[in-house]
């Protein structure tokens, strides 16, 4: 039998505000152990929560970027369960009054547009680290009270690949946006998919399993995929998927076992005493949406109208400083994108990956790099010139019309400078004139490589290919006869 894999996602998004949402403890990663904490995050006796109105702002900024109703009023709950990562007993969360509603998110999945439906988003906080020893258990209660941002969707996926490009997505949202760092391997994007099976053409839902805390991008493909092919074989042989909780070994490349789900925990779900409805101003309202940073889709649309292609706008985009470094050159009027971005992208990226550095530590400015890419576009050096340059650039922090002229790297492009070198090298390349007019055609890139030659480096290469073809005719022509 054929099944049809439907999919919902949640995602806790670790909000990055200075302080954490209902105390003044600041949120940090890597501090020592129980140092950034308040007497509220610990539960003591007679602490009240106070909301951080940062949270409440990027929690709107989230909401607008994914086309959600937001709610006008603040209202809060308490979530009560007893477990040691919960000093209090229990967790301040919205159950019946998310602050976002009925969005959507649009992928793009093998050229074609597929709308991803979101319920729902809420704030509430953190609880505290747990780590796991052979015989004992710690607790770090530096995360406790940390920001959240929860995001559900609707049961609309339909395979890992789709599941993956929807928490890609979310991630780059709420990274560009600059609410969040969204680093899975740290814990700032947590991820949770519940996965059910039904019969193709049907309608009602399958028992759903759900996987918990999945940490990178690949991993939530790679469970899902898992997860699809597990149900199918225990429903093709007849038997019955189980509801569980389930987590993926990397390792085993799998899903294992954490739990079974007999019964619904009862969460006793009340509102929260300490914190009144707050009515959020119109206005607060307004500077969070109108003090939004630029989204990756915006990003997209105007960099093919610049002419970039699919790829060099994902491979771009993959990094938020390149983006903004690439559009800094754009504003300085670059010739051509094209060439830009070949220079950032390939050249500029992989010095920075071998010399294990950051885009801002470049020695060189954008105005400078832009100047470089010029010379390239418009013919005044050839590309071999333009790498020696920048190498320059990197380790010398100099300018590249004061390299060229230092090195003396000007490209020849005159066309009577041209037509002098190509025509020494055919009158000392008769052999290979002849091999072109017998039809071998790679002959013609000896010879362009001969006028390099000649020329030390600074023909045209264009130019020199052209004048040459202009001189031996057709290839094969000889053969023909």
């Amino acid at each position: 039998m054929e099944f049809e894999p439907v999919i919902g996602v949640e995602i806790h998004v670790e909000l990055k505000t200075k302080s954490k949402i209902f105390s003044q403890a600041p949120c940090t990663f890597g501090e020592e152990p129980n140092s950034q904490t308040v007497l509220f995050d610990w539960a003591f006796p007679g602490t009240l929560p106070i909301v951080n109105k940062e949270a409440v702002s990027y929690a709107i900024k989230i909401c607008t970027a994914l086309h959600m109703r937001i709610d006008h009023t603040l209202y809060f709950d308490r979530k009560n369960y007893f477990y040691p990562d919960l000093p209090k007993g229990y967790q301040i969360t919205q159950q019946f009054r998310p602050i976002g509603t009925k969005g959507e998110i649009v992928l793009t999945i093998g050229g074609k547009e597929r709308r991803i439906g979101v319920e729902q988003a809420h704030l509430e906080e953190d609880t505290a680290k747990q780590i796991h020893l052979n015989d004992i258990s710690l607790l770090n209660f530096n995360r406790c009270g940390t920001p959240l941002l929860e995001i559900v969707s609707l049961p609309d996926m339909r395979s890992g690949e789709e599941a993956m490009k929807y928490v890609e997505a979310i991630r780059e949202i709420v990274t560009y946006l600059g609410v969040s760092d969204g680093k899975m391997e740290n814990g700032s994007m947590r991820c949770d998919i519940n996965i059910s099976l039904r019969p193709k053409g049907e309608t009602a839902f399958g028992t759903k399993c759900e996987c918990k805390n999945l940490n990178t991008i690949q991993n939530i493909k790679a469970a899902v995929d898992y997860e699809i092919k597990r149900q199918s074989e225990i429903l093709n042989a007849g038997g019955k998927v189980e509801q569980e909780t389930r987590r993926y070994d990397e390792s085993q490349k799998k899903t294992v076992l954490m739990r079974k789900k007999t019964n619904a925990i009862d969460y006793k779900y009340f509102r929260e005493p300490n914190i009144v409805p707050i009515d959020l101003d119109e206005d607060f309202i307004y500077d969070a949406v109108h003090s939004m940073n630029k989204l990756p889709d915006a990003y997209r649309k105007e960099l093919a109208k610049k002419g970039l292609d699919e790829y060099q706008i994902e491979e771009l985009l993959k990094d938020q400083d390149f983006v903004l470094f690439f559009e800094g050159c754009l504003d300085l009027a670059v010739k051509n994108p094209t060439t830009l971005w070949n220079l950032l992208m390939v050249d500029v990226l992989g010095y920075l990956n071998k010399e294990e550095k950051k885009l801002k530590d470049l020695p060189f400015s954008k105005e400078q790099l832009v100047e470089l890419s010029d010379l390239l576009s418009q013919g005044k050096i050839n590309s071999r010139q333009g790498k020696e340059i920048l190498l320059s650039m990197m380790t010398e922090g100099k300018d590249p019309l004061q390299l060229v002229e230092e090195k003396g790297l000007e490209q020849i492009s005159d066309q009577d400078e041209v037509e002098k070198v190509v025509s020494q090298c055919l009158a000392q390349n008769a052999q290979s004139i002849s091999d072109w007019k017998r039809g071998k055609d790679r002959a013609l890139g000896y010879l362009v490589g001969q006028a390099m030659k000649i020329s030390k480096g600074k023909i045209n290469p264009a130019l020199a290919k052209e004048k040459i073809l202009e001189k031996i005719g057709e290839c094969g022509s000889e053969k023909d006869k």
